[in-house]
């Protein structure tokens, strides 16, 4: 934004200082001069040596404001030297850690967010203001890391389909002979496989820009509807779904909780046990009088923290997932959490000591009147 050029706020700092020393000083003179008038007669007689008055009269007041003036105007010159003086310094130290966050403020903008200003001193309001900055960038340099990772992922995992497209066209174009028909299964699903990405970006893109509109929604009628959709899945994998819990109304979009849940449910399903396998699916209303809980938990292979830290990141994929015949594009459990911070929740990801994976979604609780009555 263009602005027209004004004075510096030390400049107005320094003004400001000034003309209150002022204006201190002449009510201060004033109280005296006044103080003066009240004790001091306007006229008095002269007395010679003998103790008799003469024939003149001395104006006291008139000799007193000869005196009183040109000192009182002495006076308010030196407080209007010494205020702006004082002033010009006393903004400058007040106003240096303002120049340090402005400097930050414009490394930040020349893209180097590495910079901190790790003001030092007490706490004050300039601290607060520069350890806020300071935490605003950590994040701003944690989100432009992870989106730039997420682009080259991201690329890397459209151009994946595309090549093998190509690929199989010019070996269908020197071979003339080549099986048509497996030619065309292989492309279906290559495919399907660029479809099924492209939705999910599209998803997520979506849920991070919150344009949606929000209605009343039961996390457990949710949970059962995305359970009986997976069961046959389930029992592909041999794993056995247990749904429980109570009804937990929240508002959102009832599309994109459905999309959560499926999602949650799905990743526990694919990534468990070889062989008899378990997925529990529970609603509740948690421990917090305004948050409702979905939880999701399976049986799985041992998980360390440092593994669970790192499965929400778009395009993430642990041995267990590069195995298997439905290891998805990636985007499972980032949907997931793109559509619970766009709902205001929480998203946490625990590892079992027995092994496999506690996933608990918080979200605002919704009226309940509403949800039943949408149910």
């Amino acid at each position: 934004m263009d602005r027209a050029p004004g004075l510096s706020v030390r400049l107005k700092l320094t003004l400001s200082y000034a003309g209150f020393l002022m204006v201190a000083g002449g009510l201060l003179l004033a109280a005296v001069w006044v103080f003066l008038l009240r004790y001091v007669p306007n006229r008095a007689m002269l007395y010679n040596p003998d103790d008799k008055p003469t024939s003149g009269v001395f104006p006291i007041r008139s000799a007193l404001l000869e005196v009183f003036a040109p000192r009182a105007a002495a006076v308010m010159a030196f407080l209007l030297v010494f205020g702006l003086v004082g002033g010009w310094i006393l903004a400058g130290r007040m106003l240096a850690p303002l120049t340090r966050i402005t400097d930050a403020t414009r490394m930040a903008t020349s893209r180097s967010l590495s910079h901190r200003i790790r003001l030092p001193g007490r706490k004050d309001e300039f601290r607060e203001l520069a350890d806020a900055f300071d935490m605003m960038l950590v994040r701003l340099e944690a989100h432009v890391a992870e989106q730039q990772r997420f682009a080259a992922n991201a690329s890397h995992e459209l151009r994946t389909p595309l090549a093998i497209s190509k690929a199989l066209l010019d070996v269908a174009r020197t071979d003339p002979n080549h099986d048509t028909g497996e030619l065309v299964d292989r492309l279906h699903a290559v495919n399907t496989r660029a479809i099924d990405l492209t939705e999910a970006l599209l998803l997520l893109s979506r849920a991070n820009q919150r344009s949606f509109t929000r209605e009343h929604v039961d996390l457990s009628l949710l949970a059962e509807e995305a359970t009986e959709t997976l069961l046959p899945l389930a029992e592909t994998h041999g794993v056995t779904l247990e749904t429980s819990g109570d009804i937990t109304p929240t508002t959102g979009s009832q599309a994109l909780l459905l999309q959560l849940t499926t999602n949650l449910v799905h990743n526990a399903i694919v990534h468990n046990l070889p062989a008899q396998g378990t997925v529990r699916v529970n609603t509740d209303t948690g421990v917090r009088p305004n948050t409702v809980l979905l939880t999701v938990e399976n049986t799985g292979e041992q998980l360390t923290p440092q593994q669970v830290s790192t499965l929400t990141e778009p395009f993430r994929r642990g041995i267990e997932r590069t195995h298997t015949d439905h290891a998805g594009v990636g985007l499972g459990l980032a949907i997931v959490r793109t559509i619970t911070q766009a709902h205001d929740g929480t998203l946490t990801l625990t590892p079992r000591p027995a092994g496999g994976l506690r996933i608990t979604v918080e979200l605002p609780r919704g009226a309940y009147e509403s949800a039943v009555a949408d149910a």
